[in-house]
């Protein structure tokens, strides 16, 4: 591991570093973004950066340095090459007084970078009982804030599963707590809109751009018509479901497995980006 904090290259990554008043430790006060690694070089950079300052800007963060930013994703990848791993680049409010009101301290701004294994080629999910609110100041806003995503994601764990897929508020089909979804029915490649409070997802919107697809808001149990199914994230990239709760799918089903092969053709194209 490899890791970078306001400028600087971090001599012993496990060495205490955040004040203890950061802002993003006692409060959850900020975004982040993890972009995977292939060969040393990071895949669609810049459209993860322009998602980090959205994000931001959704908290009501300072405006991100994009440089900095860059700099720091150098500097974490400027040692052993990486054949396969991820970055995570995190931005808080910073040093504040204790409680929500945030202080006068500069933004802290994080970059790690690590090795990853790679996921299987499909996987099982299993649906959780909390909704995620589609209303919320926050929705579609990548924090750090996960507390109710490591709650859901246990419950997936204990089902078998590796991710936890939530509805909303209306009943509708939303994500997973780090993907995602992408269901066929009828022939037809379908997945939530962004009106559905899910992350605007990078692995998503490329599937929509370079293969197609419907973005329709429809009640969760419109999995039990869907003849295969896969999730979308950036460390899984096009990964089928096997299992779906108690359901048994194909995976990969064809659509699936012709949207993993347009991937892996297409993912160098975006390699240092």
């Amino acid at each position: 591991m490899r890791a970078w904090m306001n400028g600087e290259l971090l001599s012993d990554p496990g060495a205490p570093a955040v004040l203890l008043t950061d802002h993003g430790l006692t409060v959850g006060d900020g975004v982040f973004e993890a972009v995977k690694v292939v060969d040393g070089q990071p895949f669609a950079l810049t459209a993860h950066l322009e998602r980090l300052a959205r994000s931001a800007a959704g908290m009501g963060l300072p405006a991100i340095d994009d440089e900095a930013c860059r700099s720091g994703v150098a500097a974490v990848l400027d040692g052993p090459e990486l054949p396969l791993g991820r970055i995570r680049i995190t931005y808080t409010g910073g040093p504040a007084p204790l409680g929500s009101g945030r202080g006068d301290e500069p933004p802290t701004l994080i970059v790690v970078a690590d090795r990853m294994d790679p996921w299987p080629e499909a996987t099982a999910v299993a649906t959780v009982p909390w909704p995620r609110n589609e209303r919320g100041a926050l929705a579609g806003v990548k924090t750090t804030s996960y507390g109710e995503n490591v709650v859901a994601l246990a419950r997936a764990a204990s089902q078998g599963a590796s991710e936890a897929i939530f509805a909303n508020l209306a009943g509708n089909l939303c994500e997973g707590t780090g993907s995602n979804v992408f269901y066929v029915v009828d022939g037809e490649l379908r997945t939530p809109t962004l009106e559905s409070g899910c992350l605007a997802g990078i692995t998503r919107a490329l599937v929509l751009e370079w293969y197609g697809g419907v973005e329709v808001d429809e009640p969760l149990e419109v999995v039990a018509r869907a003849s295969e199914v896969f999730l979308a994230s950036t460390t899984r990239d096009v990964q089928a479901v096997s299992r779906w709760d108690d359901r048994e799918l194909a995976a990969p089903g064809p659509v699936t497995q012709e949207i993993r092969e347009m991937w892996a053709k297409r993912e160098p194209e975006l390699l240092g980006l």
